[in-house]
């Protein structure tokens, strides 16, 4: 026997218990309930990456950067200096459209025990976080994906070691663009995304290598690690004037570091976010894992794990300088729509860009 029960929605009820005499009313209030709780979602993967950009022209975006290009010079009695200017480096970014549909027919909602309208558009917030963590993460270690297009061609090839510097700064090719490539041909030296700093000329600069980088252990199986490849990634950035913080691995990386003497956890005892938390039974280290991903240091890196970084790469970055440009040209809109007959439904769509624009920041290693 079937009995009514309240909070459940059905022809005769509006969900709360009260008789209603269509199950229009509850469908609405179930949907844009969905799409105010979407709109508040955070994508943590742009703020960890990104600097952020709006614009109110679509298809392809200019960003423009001021070189270092001036001198000071020592000037004699009544002499005039010469006159310098500043140097530019432009940088274009592809906007696209991304979206998603969601449907669900009257009979669903009719005979589901649960707003099955809220939790489609629950799911697909989830697909949303999901697609843009991949693109993130796939631009970044300059991953092949043919319907993302990344990688350093549209077969979906992928950047590697040997990728000459020349071939990634190729916009048609390469829309996603990348870190420092090699320098075969003089083509790192020569490129004009290479500045000298410090007392490294770009030639020096240049000796140093791309920032693609063969893993010490090259032929390593999946997940493997040197700490020599850390010590390098290190000089490479720091030699361009900026400070490894952040080593990206993936969780097979992450199973190699549990075993190694020299990797600590993230916080240490008496810092205040305690793995000794009695209350707790330690499970504070945890709480604190779980929110931002940080598993642990190395040489004073944090490290973090991300399911989408392949475990043949991993990657050292600065974060306080974002090596990915995310240029927004409509957020994630969620409007209703109408598929047909007996179905509600709705759309969910946002343009937006991404692109290397920093490729000091950060340095790949590549092993398998």
């Amino acid at each position: 026997m079937v009995t009514a029960k309240l909070g459940i929605a059905s022809s005769q009820m509006a969900g709360d218990g009260t008789p209603s005499s269509s199950l229009t009313n509850r469908v609405l209030i179930d949907y844009k309930d969905a799409i105010q709780d979407y709109r508040v979602t955070d994508m943590p993967v742009i703020s960890m990456f990104a600097e952020s950009f709006t614009t109110e022209t679509g298809g392809d975006v200019d960003i423009t950067f001021g070189l270092p290009s001036m001198k000071m010079e020592q000037i004699e009695e009544g002499a005039t200096p010469a006159y310098q200017h500043t140097d530019l480096r432009n940088e274009r970014i592809s906007v696209k459209e991304w979206g998603i549909a969601v449907g669900v027919t009257r009979r669903m909602m009719e005979d589901s025990r649960f707003s099955e309208m809220e939790m489609a558009l629950n799911e697909a917030r989830r697909a949303v976080a999901r697609h843009v963590t991949e693109h993130f993460v796939k631009c970044v270690f300059g991953i092949g994906d043919t319907t993302l297009g990344t990688g350093i061609d549209a077969a979906g090839n992928d950047i590697v070691a040997g990728t000459d510097e020349s071939a990634i700064t190729v916009f048609a090719n390469v829309p996603h663009g990348g870190f420092f490539g090699d320098d075969s041909g003089s083509a790192l030296e020569d490129s004009e995304r290479l500045v000298e700093y410090g007392i490294y000329t770009k030639a020096e600069l240049a000796a140093l290598g791309g920032h693609y980088q063969a893993a010490t252990d090259a032929g390593a199986t999946t997940g493997d690690i040197g700490l020599g490849d850390l010590t390098k990634a290190i000089e490479l950035i720091g030699a361009k004037g900026l400070n490894a913080d952040t080593i990206l691995i993936s969780p097979s990386h992450y199973k190699s570091l549990l075993n190694m003497a020299d990797f600590t956890l993230p916080f240490a005892s008496g810092s205040g976010t305690m793995t000794t938390d009695a209350s707790k039974g330690g499970l504070e280290y945890v709480n604190s894992v779980s929110k931002n991903a940080v598993v642990g240091q190395l040489y004073g890196l944090n490290v973090v794990v991300n399911a989408y970084v392949p475990g043949t790469r991993f990657g050292v970055f600065d974060m306080s300088i974002k090596p990915v440009a995310y240029v927004e040209r409509r957020g994630l809109t969620v409007e209703e729509a109408n598929p047909g007959f007996g179905i509600t439904g709705s759309y969910m769509s946002m343009r937006y860009g991404l692109k290397v624009i920093r490729p000091e920041a950060g340095v790949i290693f590549i092993s398998g």
